[in-house]
């Protein structure tokens, strides 16, 4: 019986409909091969699993007890293409084609349209409480790809493509604040990424909830036209006990995610290029000490994450 697979790998979607249950992990692998040219033995398939454990090679397919159409998502580099990994992303990325979301602010942000759009989030957005929320704590949102991620780059696993101190980091956020992954992105794939990258199962922080692309919206803007953006007045209207404008701060590569909250957005340099930029990204470090800076104040309001270097070399003495 064929049994239809959809393989995710480098930002692209391939369809394998030529397999049956008998067929094994290490043919879907070779046939996988003819369409990436990735080697079998440097392909990691993520979410191929028996009793828990990953699939051997010799497991047939017919013991994954898969459903027709299940997406997968492969892990690996061409052997060819080890120099391509060092080459930035096309021009017509979203982080090169990111704006000065500034002169945009006063025409979106409270525009009564994109208030309705954030109250049907509210109202009809599942929100999947991982860890409840903690009183007292503040609130840190992070975006994945290329904040958390290299997602361009290709290795035979996530955690090369992680930003380094990446663990160090959450560790000591969650000290003062609860925390939030929010990526534009489906569900299945933030998942599969964070289990990847040891987040969701780390012991010395947990993450509140996650949310994917279903909790945006898209805004008007007027020179820029229609817009996907992370509204956090999502997590505001659902959970208005814990967080607020005051105690929200949220991390993304891309400004204009936080166009509907500017003032709780702080725009992180993209972590690009893992294989050539893991021993010098230090982003991380710096930012682990702005946020035990901030966790002092009341109000977030106060400040301006542009300045979030400036801030934090006054308050250490530099």
């Amino acid at each position: 019986m064929a049994l239809p697979i959809i393989v995710k790998w480098g930002g692209q979607e391939y369809s394998v409909t030529t397999l049956s249950e008998d067929d094994t992990v290490l043919d879907l692998k070779q046939f996988l091969k003819t369409l990436t040219g990735v080697l079998p033995e440097r392909q990691k398939l993520l979410g191929l699993k028996v009793k828990g454990k990953p699939a051997e090679n010799d497991v047939k397919l017919g013991a994954l007890k898969l459903k027709p159409n299940t997406k997968i998502m492969m892990m690996g580099t061409r052997e060819e293409s080890l120099e391509d990994v060092l080459c930035p992303p096309p021009d017509n990325d979203d982080v090169i084609n990111d704006f000065d979301i500034e002169d945009e602010i006063v025409e979106v942000e409270n525009r009564e349209e994109n208030l309705l759009k954030i109250s049907r989030r509210v109202k009809e957005y599942k929100v999947e409480v991982l860890n409840p929320p903690r009183e007292g704590k503040k609130l840190l949102v992070l975006d994945v790809d290329y904040t958390l991620f290299d997602h361009r780059s290709c290795a035979e696993t996530g955690v090369e493509l992680m930003r380094p101190y990446l663990h160090e980091f959450l560790t000591s956020a969650y000290e003062d604040y609860d925390i939030v992954i929010w990526s534009a992105t489906n569900m299945k794939w933030i998942e599969a990424k964070m289990k990847e990258l040891g987040v969701s199962t780390n012991a010395n922080y947990k993450i509140t909830f996650m949310l994917d692309s279903a909790a945006m919206i898209t805004v008007h803007t007027p020179r820029r036209g229609l817009i996907d953006v992370k509204p956090l007045g999502v997590i505001w209207g659902k959970f208005s006990e814990f967080y607020s404008k005051k105690n929200t701060i949220m991390f993304d590569d891309i400004g204009r995610n936080f166009l509907m909250n500017p003032q709780n957005g702080l725009k992180i340099r993209p972590f690009m290029k893992a294989h050539l930029n893991r021993d010098k990204d230090k982003e991380l470090v710096k930012l682990t000490q702005y946020l035990k800076e901030i966790a002092k104040l009341d109000d977030f309001l106060e400040l301006n994450h542009k300045y979030w270097e400036r801030y934090l070399s006054k308050k250490q003495g530099h």
